[in-house]
């Protein structure tokens, strides 16, 4: 008899805080007093997508993954407010909650973006820094793709069976298992009017305001690691490898076979290499 596969999230506390006057959700492993580990999600994600990653850190870290705001459970802002400096005030308000004076921060895609700004603007708060398949600046022609991609209504499906179905990543290539999608595409949908849909606010595409971080990479003074998907169309290695110069001391790995969404294709490496550079 087949067991169902078992993901993180069912040894996670959910945590509920009140941070900048907004409701924001996240994932708990560990103990309060170890170090503070926070993973930030991509563009349209949400907290469990590192389910199959947070727990490996839960023995020696107070981990949480957060849902960034507008995402996941965690509330819109109204009206909205998705410039960088909002998801990263957020973050502080976040480190007090849990009195953490210093963190490792993680982060993927859109919080890879955040993590490397909140680093650079806050190198007193940061212990660690993992940037995964993340660039400094988003081209402008994908960022107006973004903003068109906010004005059109969200999706809708008649039952949760139908809105697990469709759920497709954004880039689409991936060799992640067809039972860990499914578990984020469940994790990610709610009911509204009768309906099924996504759990996220289609203005943080509409207005979304990312700051051009190139120049702040200079600024970023604790221990960093880039981490890039060997087939990944979002971070190329040239990209990468100048980003490596620009952080003082930076290290470049590469996970091969893989495409953005490594943390999904190839946790288990992932997880050796995160686990190589906050623990070697």
């Amino acid at each position: 008899m087949n067991r169902p596969q078992r993901f993180g999230c069912e040894s996670a506390r959910r945590r509920r805080l009140t941070v900048n006057a907004l409701g924001l959700h996240g994932l708990e492993w560990g103990a309060p007093g170890r170090p503070g580990l926070l993973f930030l999600h991509g563009g349209a994600a949400h907290a469990h997508w590192f389910d199959a990653v947070a727990p490996a850190f839960a023995d020696r870290f107070h981990v949480v993954s957060l849902d960034q705001r507008g995402h996941g459970e965690s509330q819109w802002p109204e009206p909205p407010a998705y410039r960088t400096q909002d998801f990263c005030q957020d973050l502080l308000g976040l480190m007090d909650a849990f009195g953490w004076a210093r963190m490792t921060l993680v982060g993927h895609s859109m919080g890879g973006h955040n993590a490397m700004a909140f680093a650079a603007w806050h190198p007193e708060r940061v212990e660690r820094l993992v940037i995964v398949d993340s660039r400094p600046s988003i081209p402008a022609d994908r960022l107006t793709m973004l903003h068109e991609r906010g004005d059109r209504p969200p999706r809708r499906h008649p039952t949760p069976e139908a809105a697990v179905a469709a759920f497709r990543l954004l880039p689409g290539a991936t060799v992640a298992s067809a039972a860990l999608l499914a578990h984020l595409a469940r994790s990610g949908i709610v009911e509204r009017g009768g309906q099924w849909t996504y759990r996220f606010d289609p203005a943080c595409n509409g207005t979304r305001q990312p700051v051009d971080a190139w120049p702040l990479l200079p600024g970023i003074a604790c221990p960093s690691l880039i981490v890039r998907g060997e087939k990944s169309p979002i971070l190329p290695r040239p990209l990468a490898e100048e980003m490596a110069t620009k952080i003082p001391g930076a290290a470049l790995v590469e996970i091969p076979s893989v495409y953005h969404h490594l943390v999904l294709d190839a946790p288990d490496a992932f997880v050796a290499h995160l686990q190589g550079f906050l623990l070697g």
